[in-house]
């Protein structure tokens, strides 16, 4: 969770809801909070793979296990788009596309080959993007010109619709607690361990987040913050830490490809599963002899986020993601709400009335995310159920007639 959506998510936050993002950030972890909570359930029932593309078919039907996970490829191309822009921006800001392209396509042909980021690489890049983090928040509040006036009171330029989309914005940032969700069947005591994982997880990347946005609001105008491609570099600069502010370039630069050389590798085998099932071309469910790889998949994703770059600014590929993914999540709920009493990892912590609430939220915030973030998100998950539907149909006429 900790990574490049706290370098990009900022800027689209502050221009939908001013300072009162703050706000947005505590309705986002309730979000993510609500839904690692019904993800954890259905993962400690269903051990396998796939996440919410499984748990709808087995508990809601084929068509909507469908639905969730074409979202969560449509959601995480965009994720995909956004972390190339934000490397861009980082690395090069005189030419962010092309450094954008380069990079995805250079993760495209090493995924390709079955190289994946370690573990130990893993835990290089987080401290790394936390070292950059504590460095920008030192900075900004002792060697800038904090001013209190800008923290308070929260102002929303468009009212409360801007809050819920800043917190659809925000919750793009917090992507990944799903996996710690997932780990039902390999922890000890899922019972008790999971629901203190994911309170301490998501907890402790509040708290980060918090202290990152606090210091951003006190430091630049918020008008600054809000149309900067770099937000956390442009609050050191107008705060008179100028100095620092390779720092968190640096720091933007390793967090975002560090987050897109994993969404590269997860979408690849997304598209491969559900290519496998049939819900997507079959040919794409081919995988290298030698290196036992989805190498179609993987450059299927390749080409179509190094397509999306050429065109998408940061605020819609964000937009969009959260949009998919958010649809994805409340999938999930409603899946985690079919539970029977004793198929329930906890009581309370993962009641019915958990799951009512998440579906209820992620409904809420999608529909207040900007307009074209929605209207090209119900396109094509339009498009994708369209396809599903034709081939159900030609797979029916199969087992009537017989394939031809």
């Amino acid at each position: 969770m900790i990574g490049a959506g706290v370098f990009s998510s900022p800027g689209p936050a502050a221009a939908a809801a001013g300072n009162a993002l703050l706000f947005s950030l505590v309705i986002a972890g309730v979000i993510a909070l609500l839904n690692a909570s019904s993800m954890a359930q259905l993962a400690a029932l269903y051990p396998e793979s796939g996440g919410t593309y499984v748990y709808g078919r087995r508990r809601l039907g084929p068509f909507f296990g469908f639905l969730a996970g074409w979202g969560f490829v449509i959601g995480k191309i965009a994720s995909c788009t956004a972390m190339a822009l934000t490397f861009g921006n980082h690395l090069w800001p005189e030419h962010p596309r092309f450094f954008a392209v380069v990079a995805t396509l250079g993760f495209t042909i090493a995924n390709s080959f079955g190289i994946h980021k370690t573990t130990f690489v893993a835990r290089i890049l987080l401290t790394v993007t936390l070292l950059a983090l504590t460095v920008f928040t030192i900075a900004t509040l002792t060697g800038g010109t904090p001013r209190a006036e800008r923290l308070w009171p929260l102002t929303s330029p468009n009212g409360m619709e801007g809050v819920l989309e800043a917190a659809g914005m925000l919750f793009f940032a917090f992507a990944g607690y799903a996996r710690l969700a997932t780990l039902g069947e390999e922890v000890v005591e899922p019972r008790t361990t999971l629901p203190r994982a994911i309170l301490i997880a998501l907890g402790l990347t509040f708290l980060i987040y918090a202290a990152v946005l606090v210091s951003s609001i006190l430091s630049v105008d918020i008008e600054t913050l809000a149309h900067a491609a770099t937000p956390l570099q442009a609050a050191m600069e107008s705060g008179g830490s100028a100095k620092f502010a390779f720092v968190v370039r640096v720091g933007g630069a390793v967090a975002s490809l560090s987050a897109l050389i994993s969404l590269l590798a997860g979408v690849g085998r997304t598209i491969f599963a559900m290519a496998a099932h049939r819900d997507l071309p079959p040919p794409l469910a081919h995988v290298h002899p030698q290196y036992r790889v989805p190498r179609r998949a993987e450059w299927a994703t390749g080409l179509v986020v190094s397509g999306l770059i050429a065109f998408a600014d940061l605020r819609m590929a964000i937009g969009f993601s959260s949009f998919a993914i958010l649809i994805y999540y409340a999938i999930a709920n409603a899946a985690a709400w079919t539970l029977r009493k004793d198929e329930r990892l906890w009581p309370t912590f993962g009641s019915k009335w958990i799951s009512s609430a998440g579906f209820l939220i992620c409904l809420l915030i999608a529909s207040h995310l900007p307009r074209a973030s929605i209207t090209g998100g119900l396109i094509v998950l339009t498009l994708g159920s369209l396809y599903y539907l034709g081939r159900a149909l030609i797979r029916r006429g199969e087992k009537r007639t017989g394939p031809t």
